[in-house]
């Protein structure tokens, strides 16, 4: 299949078992569900639905991860004890390292974007890389605006 072919999925369907780790549970029996529905070519990003009942629990997040609550609702509390309620139509963002503790009193349904963070070498060469970019590309931009008329 060509690089640039469009994928189209569903939400809908079957979600196969997502187990959470059994050292991280807080409480409850919480049971998560998943299913995978797109990843990019280069392999650093995917995109997952995912579900959970009732538990608490902890989560620590070795990638980048935003989420996007689609169903249910999810307490979350960050290392500093701060705590926010995620409802339908709420996104949060985790980053690689990050861990939180997450309370589902009943039930949770969201999207989750997955990106494998870029080493910060590479982090520091693409910074310079579009800088440099956008350097020479205003400096042509404004070589073609004081260039000549062509008749």
């Amino acid at each position: 299949m060509p690089e640039n072919t469009i994928i189209f999925g569903t939400a809908h369907g079957d979600l196969g078992p997502a187990p959470i780790r059994a050292a991280w549970i807080l409480a409850g029996s919480p049971a998560a569900r998943n299913r995978f529905l797109s990843g990019s070519a280069d392999g650093t990003a995917s995109t997952y639905i995912w579900d959970c009942t009732a538990g608490r629990f902890n989560w620590h997040y070795d990638i980048d991860e935003t989420v996007f609550v689609l169903e249910g609702s999810v307490i979350v509390k960050d290392h500093a004890g701060d705590t926010r309620t995620l409802s339908p139509g709420d996104t949060a963002f985790f980053p690689a390292g990050s861990s939180a503790e997450w309370t589902v009193q009943t039930y949770v349904r969201k999207v989750a974007f997955l990106r494998v963070p870029l080493p910060r070498q590479v982090q520091i060469a693409k910074r310079i890389y579009h800088s440099f970019k956008r350097l020479i590309g205003a400096k042509g931009k404004n070589d073609q605006e004081n260039a000549p008329a062509m008749l």
